[in-house]
């Protein structure tokens, strides 16, 4: 570390947007610290005794909690995690939040009030938001894929439209908000360009596949049961079923300008993403 290249700590750093980050700070020779309970040091929510070797030196830190902001717990850890930060002499935090969840909003509100509890003695730290929701690369990286690839996606999700959000996109506000001045205090609510339904998105990775993909709506029973015949813990269906019942009624449908009020450009469109995706080959399949 130099006085011109501070320590960044990316909790998260082996993840889908954590990795993106990391990738793109080291691209400018930026000093960069993965946390991550499988990979760089060894950083564990659920093991407080982990935090402080990982803040050591550290200037900014993009905070990714692990597995949700909306789990019981969530608001205790990331504000007695942010709290240790500012102690630790942490002077930027973003975090990474949910959009259209309660919990998520108190997630906020604690690292905000622990970012900013010492700033009348000058020992405060500049904080930033990054609200988000379902990533486009839930398709191609994450649960969705197997479903994708087997040429039926069946989720209990409605007609209901999500602006579908490009991992890439949130990686390079990350790495804006995390080196650049101006977005102290900020709470951006990071969108694709427009919304589009599950069967929307369905069909568009398949027209750019030129494979048979199509959507099943199906009932939250039915979901249930079927990641239970998984063996999918019961608490993990439990959480999946809030998720399709709370941030798929409606309230995130509205786009938002905000990648382009950060990175001067427009967000990356489904459609780009997927053609993009199918170029790579990841769909092949075997």
């Amino acid at each position: 570390m130099t006085q011109h290249h501070p320590m960044t700590l990316v909790l998260g750093g082996t993840g889908k947007t954590g990795s993106r980050l990391v990738s793109r700070l080291t691209a400018r020779d930026l000093p960069v610290r993965i946390g991550s309970r499988s990979g760089g040091l060894p950083f564990d929510w659920e093991r407080p005794e982990t935090w402080g070797p990982a803040l050591d030196g550290v200037h900014a830190a993009y905070v990714s909690y692990y597995p949700d902001l909306a789990v019981p717990g969530a608001v205790e850890a990331v504000g007695a995690f942010a709290e240790l930060a500012v102690a630790r002499g942490v002077r930027r935090l973003v975090l990474l939040s949910g959009r259209g969840e309660d919990e998520a909003v108190a997630c906020e509100q604690a690292l905000a009030a622990a970012a900013e509890s010492g700033a009348g003695a000058g020992a405060g730290a500049d904080w930033t938001v990054l609200r988000c929701s379902w990533f486009s690369q839930n398709f191609s990286e994450g649960y969705l894929l197997g479903p994708v690839l087997a040429g039926e996606v069946a989720l209990p999700a409605g007609p209901v439209g999500e602006p579908f959000l490009d991992a890439d996109d949130i990686a390079d506000v990350a790495a804006a908000v995390l080196t650049e001045d101006g977005h102290a205090g900020r709470v951006y609510e990071l969108t694709g360009p427009r919304p589009l339904t599950f069967a929307e998105a369905t069909a568009t990775i398949a027209e750019a596949t030129g494979r048979p993909v199509r959507y099943a709506r199906i009932s939250p029973e039915e979901y249930a049961a079927g990641l239970a015949a998984e063996q999918v813990p019961a608490d993990v269906i439990a959480f999946l079923g809030y998720l399709f019942g709370t941030v798929l009624d409606g309230r995130n449908a509205r786009v938002t300008d905000d990648v382009r009020r950060v990175l001067g450009r427009p967000a990356r469109d489904f459609a780009d993403f997927a053609r993009a995706a199918a170029a790579s080959g990841t769909w092949d399949g075997e």
